[in-house]
């Protein structure tokens, strides 16, 4: 059954996409233009990405990742404060 009119894009083809590792409906159209036209197939799209639809899934929900960028974590609270222009300090 056709998910995307638009492109002609298969429920089975957004299956293969996400067999590979296209997690999210934003990857899907990645892959193949599914959901950037009208948008009227978006929510199709994730119900075929339901919690089972991704093999990497169990590897995201399996423990706390670690954040973006460095391990470090956020800045100290001083560094934030010194990089804030000094007019909008004495706004504050």
């Amino acid at each position: 059954m056709y998910v995307c009119s638009c492109f002609g894009i298969t429920e089975q083809q957004v299956r293969d996409h996400a067999g590979t590792g296209a997690c999210t409906p934003r990857q899907i159209a990645s892959a193949c233009k599914a959901g950037t036209d009208c948008g009227g197939c978006v929510r199709r799209i994730q119900e075929l990405l339901g919690r089972g639809a991704c093999p990497r899934r169990d590897l995201i929900d399996s423990g706390d990742p670690e954040p973006l960028g460095s391990a470090a974590g956020p800045p100290p609270v001083a560094e934030v404060a010194a990089a804030v222009p000094v007019a909008l300090q004495e706004v504050a």
